[in-house]
């Protein structure tokens, strides 16, 4: 039997991260043994590749460390940095060059790659090994709320309806729709009905599906296995799709994968970026719909249905409503909205 989707995923992360370990100070491996048991593969990967920028920017953009390879600082240079070269940091990040590329970085962007740099030196402060985190007394970039995109109740139809049909789609791409048109519905009414995300559905196995109660079992980020629930529109063209798949020709008998591509292996992420984007445009061309985006299309959805921050932050797998509350249109709008009619100016 294959291995799960997820462990495989955690093994390649793994391997990255070893990887640039070999061009990153020697001290930061002791840092990544450090935060192993609280910290997932993937995390380990983000902080490997921010803080390789970090330490790129301190060899090529400062006096003090200029020329000096990355892989040759040690803790005595570690210990020269002051919250001066945070903030250079931070500046350098809105545009660099780096193996011939521009690479630009929005707030949001600045702020992760902060607390990459903030994790490492907030680890050997607390071993001793630095006397200050200078990084902690730098303000993390401020992020301007931006406009919460997701789909109308007649988009949601008119996209489920354009990938059963194809009307929109060009020619190419209806030549391949002809063999793809079960799965894509099959996806999208999932996505929509769900509100799972895109690392959940890629990672679903044929295994994972249980009709008999209308449930699924996803793998939550952190490893955790979670049961959800569907609804009998979503039950059916799932149904459809794996009758189809299981009558497709030339499919391995070790493939477990529940959604796959033409090539009979299990869908990528960014192949699911794209099935998304293709039928989004078609629809609704202005806006720019992701699986994230039907993902807040649903829990908007769900909170009108429910009035409950509470059951949509659950489904959704949030572990703080104020994430929900910040991610999901309705919700504050419907606060807003019943908080006019609370208050009374005059008895009637």
């Amino acid at each position: 039997m294959k291995e799960s989707y997820f462990k495989l995923r955690d093994e390649e992360n793994i391997l990255k991260v070893r990887e640039l370990r070999l061009v990153l100070p020697a001290f930061c491996s002791e840092f990544f043994l450090g935060i192993e048991q609280q910290t997932s593969p993937l995390t380990r990967l983000g902080y490997a590749r921010d803080l390789k920028i970090f330490f790129d920017f301190l060899s090529t953009d400062t006096q003090e460390f200029y020329g000096k390879k990355p892989s040759t600082l040690t803790f005595e240079d570690l210990k020269k940095l002051t919250s001066t070269h945070i903030e250079m940091y931070l500046s350098y990040l809105s545009v660099y060059k780096a193996n011939g590329k521009v690479y630009r970085n929005g707030d949001k962007a600045k702020g992760r790659k902060l607390a990459s740099v903030r994790a490492l030196l907030k680890y050997f402060f607390k071993k001793g090994k630095i006397d200050s985190n200078v990084a902690s007394v730098v303000d993390t970039p401020k992020v301007h709320e931006s406009e919460i995109i997701r789909l109308e109740v007649d988009e949601v139809v008119k996209m489920l309806n354009t990938s059963e049909n194809g009307d929109g789609l060009t020619k190419m791409q209806k030549g391949f729709h002809s063999h793809t048109k079960l799965r894509d519905f099959a996806m999208l009414s999932l996505f929509l009905g769900t509100g799972i995300r895109i690392s959940e559905c890629v990672g679903l196995n044929v295994s994972d599906i249980d009709f008999e109660n209308n449930a699924f079992t996803i793998t939550r980020k952190g490893g955790n296995r979670v049961i959800l629930y569907f609804n009998n529109e979503v039950a059916t063209a799932l149904k459809n799709y794996i009758e189809f798949r299981n009558n497709i020709k030339d499919l391995p008998k070790d493939e477990q994968a529940l959604f796959l591509s033409l090539q009979n292996k299990r869908m990528c992420v960014r192949s699911v970026e794209k099935l998304v984007k293709k039928y989004a445009q078609c629809v609704t061309p202005l806006k720019h719909i992701t699986p994230h985006k039907l993902r807040s299309t649903f829990g908007t959805n769900l909170y009108r249905e429910t009035n409950d921050i509470y059951v949509v932050a659950d489904v959704l797998g949030h572990k703080d409503v104020n994430t929900t509350r910040k991610h999901y249109a309705a919700i504050s709008e419907d606060i807003r909205r019943k908080a006019a009619n609370v208050v009374k100016l005059r008895d009637e």
